[in-house]
């Protein structure tokens, strides 16, 4: 995904989701038009109110590790075992702005080390500024 996505695209992507779960092709299958559509319609509006929580809420932020994907929204968790990916509620929270800590292994050494370095500063009272690029000598130095 390319950018933020606009609410179209959002919406498409959710549609689309909803419409893809066997249960709700199984419906389809059997004839059972007007109850997939009413679920999928259910799915799709949780899954903007996800989208608004993790927009809102400071604390929200999205995991993935070797154990699948979780989007943390305070209370309430959505996970599964699948990677991000493969997770498109997670990948639309992300690419909205909620943080992502990703704790996979590395298995790419020449892509992770040209990714830009950070370091910790000292707390000063304001998350802004816990986070800092370093220094030019400073990297060059670590290099």
């Amino acid at each position: 995904m390319k950018g933020i996505p606009t609410q179209s695209g959002v919406l498409r992507v959710l549609r689309a989701t909803a419409a893809s779960w066997w249960r709700h092709r199984e419906l389809r299958r059997t004839g059972q038009t007007a109850l997939a559509q009413r679920l999928e319609r259910q799915t799709v509006l949780r899954d903007l109110g996800y989208l608004r929580q993790a927009a809102s809420l400071p604390s929200a932020h999205v995991i993935c590790g070797e154990g699948g994907t979780f989007l943390h929204l305070g209370w309430t968790t959505v996970s599964t075992f699948a990677p991000i990916e493969r997770f498109p509620l997670a990948a639309l929270a992300v690419a909205r702005g909620t943080p992502f800590i990703d704790i996979r292994p590395v298995t790419d050494i020449i892509a992770f080390s040209n990714l830009p370095r950070f370091q910790c500063l000292p707390d000063r009272g304001s998350a802004g500024q816990l986070l800092s690029r370093p220094r030019a000598s400073a990297r060059a130095s670590t290099v």
